[in-house]
């Protein structure tokens, strides 16, 4: 059934000129059909350089946004619209309003995973595997960090600014836990333990690197049989055994799993293609605003 829905996608692919882009948190299946796979910094680059007249964008309702913004005149289809972010949900516009009245000479850095809406009222966005040159580049001493304190306050510690948090974060990487950390060093204690800064800054000190998804890839690929204990999403290990066959990973002793990133199957891909919907569309007023604070991430 899966070689017959494939065959079809394929086929549709090219008769529509589309691509597919997939985030590193996807089903083994989409990510084993898409043209590109990466982190947030890498599909946000690619969004801005793509040809094809179709970008069909299998991960969360955000970076279909963003893609959006950085190529407004390509269709940007995400082929389950409730795919969500609950973390970008955590602050709206309204509250980014109130903290900038509060601190009116603070730089406002904004993760890129938020709503565009948000996006539009920030100074400068980031990923988690730039966050630290983002603020670093900015000439304020002050920061307002949103929405992950995770990450901020994971980043704060090699940064000599004033950060103001807000409360936002991560369900999938927040609630994990440090006896589950404690008891995978015990597994495997000769293997280095890769976590993804949005974990607590309380676990984050266990992790011999704090590396972004994309990051992960780029390090796995450049070590040679290692043992590597994964703290990010399960699905960034079935694409670490893919491309960097050579080391050993192991989880946490359970999958890490983020519902809203597997929603998305392969039937949904070609409904999408055969469809041409949901169209992700922001709006213009809206979009210019978010793409500037995203161009000046990307000039970075």
């Amino acid at each position: 059934m899966n070689s017959e829905i494939i065959s079809k996608i394929t086929e549709l692919k090219k008769k529509k000129n589309a691509i597919i882009l997939a985030h590193n948190y996807q089903s083994p299946d989409i990510q084993d059909i898409a043209d590109f796979i990466g982190d947030s910094l890498e599909l946000a680059r690619i969004s801005s350089q793509v040809k094809e007249d179709i970008i069909i964008f299998c991960g969360v309702f955000f970076m279909a946004e963003t893609a959006n913004i950085l190529a407004p005149h390509k269709k940007v289809i995400l082929p389950v619209p409730d795919a969500d972010c609950p973390m970008a949900r955590m602050v709206d516009k309204s509250l980014v309003i109130e903290t900038k009245k509060k601190y009116p000479d603070a730089t406002v850095v904004t993760y890129v995973n938020s709503t565009a809406d948000v996006k539009a009222l920030t100074d400068i966005c980031c990923t988690s595997s730039n966050a630290i040159k983002v603020v670093n580049s900015v000439e304020t001493d002050k920061i307002i960090f949103l929405p992950d304190k995770n990450l901020g306050r994971n980043i704060a510690r090699f940064v000599p600014k004033e950060f103001i948090f807000i409360e936002g974060y991560c369900p999938v990487h927040n609630f994990i836990y440090e006896n589950e950390i404690k008891s995978a060093k015990e597994r495997y204690p000769d293997a280095e333990v890769i976590m993804h800064p949005e974990v607590e800054p309380l676990i984050a000190r266990y992790a011999d690197k704090l590396l972004s998804t994309g990051g992960m890839i780029k390090y796995a690929k450049t070590v040679r049989n290692r043992k590597m204990i994964i703290v990010t999403e399960e699905g960034l290990i079935y694409r670490l055994r893919k491309d960097a066959p050579y080391n050993e990973y192991y989880n946490i002793g359970r999958d890490i799993v983020c519902q809203n990133m597997k929603k998305i199957r392969l039937i949904d891909v070609l409904n999408s293609l055969e469809n041409e919907g949901p169209v992700i569309k922001v709006d213009d007023e809206i979009r210019v605003k978010a793409y500037n604070s995203i161009e000046r991430m990307l000039k970075l």
